[in-house]
């Protein structure tokens, strides 16, 4: 088990982790999401040893310490996979996999990068030299050599960031069926929705430094708490509840994704189209709703200045108020 216990850290005055404590068990994969500057980064670096924190981290009971105890800061069972990648560029791509790998078992090693090209869908390219990949490609290489002695922890900073949307669906599924079928316990700071709600056992948010919310991506996706949150997994409506409800004189707020809001026949809830937005299997509608811009997911397009009547589950709203 990980344990982190009053983790901070701060590069100057301004503390950027502020007392960060949570437990991760064995095996499981946990997603860290948050805007830009949160703290994402940096706990992974504090996790792998390359800060010095004065709160207490550790792996089955022992302490792990950072880099005002250890000459080479970092754990032999940890491996972190910065957005730098730091590649040997004039090596092939299979000789940087294996840059880690023991030249005593020629065969044993030649099977392990064979195995991880695979994972990383990178074995056509094996010889390549580095310097000559994509910057994608070289993140797959980067992410392979990441598994080649096989850790007990992997640490991923946007592991996905520079790779084609079409590879990167497949990739992401190959990686972290591997990383399930051998227990590896994964640690992945992200800003796509699809690595923290498809592949998730757990989602940490954060946010002023702390942890904001910690729980299952489809409880932080089906009920989020705030606007802060849904809006980390995509578009969403911050509605006046009196614009939605009769009668209803409070200044409240509902968090609704467009898909939430129904464009219906008949409803006393009317907005103007002002722009439609083509998403393939939908169109997202922006509409004007009593002043209010808000999003509404449509099957078919609507020309702006059209009048739409809209419909939201009754319930759907009492459970987002919560």
């Amino acid at each position: 088990m990980l344990k982190l216990q009053k983790v901070s850290f701060a590069y100057h005055k301004e503390p950027v982790l502020k007392n960060i404590s949570f437990e991760i068990a064995q095996g499981e994969n946990v997603s860290v999401i948050g805007e830009s500057g949160c703290g994402k980064s940096t706990l992974l670096k504090l996790i792998y040893g390359l800060l010095h924190t004065d709160g207490k981290i550790t792996w089955k009971g022992e302490e792990m310490l950072g880099p005002n105890f250890n000459l080479v800061p970092g754990e032999s069972f940890i491996k972190y996979l910065a957005q730098d990648f730091d590649l040997m560029l004039p090596l092939s791509a299979a000789d940087n996999v294996g840059k880690h790998l023991s030249n005593f078992y020629p065969i044993k090693k030649k099977r392990r990068i064979k195995e991880l090209l695979e994972v990383v869908e990178m074995e056509d390219l094996a010889d390549k030299k580095a310097k000559l990949l994509s910057g994608g490609q070289q993140q797959r290489i980067a992410l392979a050599r990441a598994l080649a002695k096989e850790p007990e922890i992997i640490l991923l900073d946007e592991p996905f960031s520079h790779i084609d949307h079409f590879r990167k669906n497949n990739l992401r599924r190959k990686l972290f069926a591997y990383l399930k079928e051998k227990n590896i316990t994964c640690i992945v700071a992200t800003h796509d929705s699809t690595d923290a709600l498809s592949f998730a056992d757990r989602t940490f948010v954060l946010k002023n430094g702390s942890i904001y919310a910690d729980g299952r991506p489809e409880d932080l996706y089906r009920n989020p708490p705030n606007k802060y949150i849904a809006a980390l997994f995509g578009d969403v409506n911050h509605i006046m509840l009196k614009n939605l409800k009769d009668k209803e004189t409070s200044r409240k707020r509902v968090v609704l994704y467009p898909h939430d809001i129904s464009i219906v026949k008949s409803s006393p809830i009317k907005a103007e189209v002002k722009n439609t937005y083509f998403k393939g299997e939908n169109f997202l509608i922006q509409a004007k709703l009593n002043g209010e811009d808000i999003l509404v997911e449509h099957k078919t397009d609507i020309k702006p200045g059209e009048i739409i009547a809209l419909s939201v589950p009754e319930k759907l709203i009492e459970d987002r108020l919560k």
